[in-house]
């Protein structure tokens, strides 16, 4: 009965595999996209290696022989030979193309701005924002096949008081206010963003997963001031 229901569930899972699943290895040329040292490599590869081989018929003649005869008393007719050209078969081989490249794709870097500029006060909400877009695409043409490459960054941020904040939103100046934060004491701080991304890659109409992630890090300093109290009459 255990063996039964395996055999249903490899079927299963055969039958109905999703063509982004499938590699493209077994197509004309294969391609793969993943991440290193925090850069999107692409490679494309087409071509066995092989050699291939080509018969070419050369004719090639061969000379006619002289006849030569002595001198006789009596004129002696000649005898009359025919000759036929030989026919040489040359082996041309041609080693078969194989093709490969392998292309390298940066992501966009982010700058950290907020509001207000200069010296923001303690206990008011701290606009950030970042100049990144939420999607990033690249189409690359490699050895001929055509790549489709979509990455989406998540943000990390640490607004250098011990409190982390993660979202999916880049933030936006004034009125927008997704991204903020409030400081409760006086003094400078070191912020710091962690964009990560991660997507896939689509090739003759198929979908894959992108290996790996990309981190890239900013930074931004902001000094935060108390308000001084003003009494009146």
């Amino acid at each position: 009965m255990h063996m039964k229901r395996l055999l249903i569930l490899i079927l299963f899972i055969t039958l109905f595999t999703p063509a982004s699943a499938v590699a493209d290895c077994t197509t004309n040329a294969c391609v793969d996209v993943f991440t290193q040292d925090n850069q999107i490599i692409i490679t494309a590869k087409k071509g066995d290696g092989g050699a291939v081989v080509k018969k070419r018929t050369v004719v090639v003649p061969t000379p006619k022989p002289t006849l030569w005869f002595p001198p006789k008393p009596k004129a002696v007719p000649a005898i009359k030979r025919t000759y036929k050209p030989r026919v040489r078969v040359k082996k041309v081989v041609t080693a078969s193309v194989n093709l490969s490249d392998r292309l390298i794709k940066m992501v966009p870097t982010a700058t950290i701005a907020y509001q207000p500029e200069f010296e923001p006060l303690v206990h008011v909400p701290v606009i950030f924002w970042c100049d990144l877009p939420t999607l990033f695409q690249s189409r690359v043409d490699i050895i001929g096949e055509v790549i489709d490459v979509a990455l989406r960054p998540g943000f990390a941020w640490q607004w250098g008081d011990g409190e982390i904040f993660q979202t999916n939103e880049p933030g936006a100046p004034y009125p927008n206010q997704k991204v903020t934060h409030t400081y409760k004491r006086p003094g400078t701080y070191y912020v710091s963003l962690i964009a990560t991304w991660n997507g896939n890659f689509k090739h003759n109409g198929a979908t894959r997963v992108i290996t790996g992630t990309i981190k890239i890090p900013s930074f931004a300093v902001i000094t935060v001031v108390s308000a001084n109290s003003t009494f009146t009459k």
